[in-house]
């Protein structure tokens, strides 16, 4: 089975890139691949808990991240360094993830045989 990484850099509000990825995990993982999402830079915004994305005008696709678990999607990876810059914390986030340094997100986006990054 193909392994496929998902990255996510930006914001909830910047573009449509959170709803495309939530769409494409599910969609992959509903196909049967192994998918690993990684939140990292500004994409750590997409998973707090306090989000009123409808005052913009924007759907609230963070509700969608826990269905991830229904498709077997697991490997949730959240970067440490891109949380402690935004002054966040992992209380604050919607989904049961792992926090890890740069180099352990690096080691595990070697494990991908494909890797997308949505921005």
């Amino acid at each position: 089975m193909k392994s496929l990484a998902i990255i996510n850099q930006t914001g909830p509000m910047n573009n449509n890139a959170g709803q495309e990825s939530v769409d494409l995990v599910l969609a992959s993982a509903s196909f049967g691949q192994f998918v690993s999402v990684f939140f990292i830079d500004d994409g750590v915004f997409q998973l707090l808990t306090n989000q009123n994305p409808g005052e913009l005008e924007h759907k609230h696709f963070a509700k969608s991240f826990g269905a991830f678990e229904f498709y077997d999607v697991e490997n949730i990876f959240v970067c440490k360094e891109s949380l402690e810059k935004r002054g966040l914390d992992k209380a604050q986030l919607n989904v049961s993830c792992q926090l890890l340094t740069p180099s352990e997100l690096n080691a595990q986006l070697q494990k991908s045989d494909n890797i997308i990054t949505l921005s």
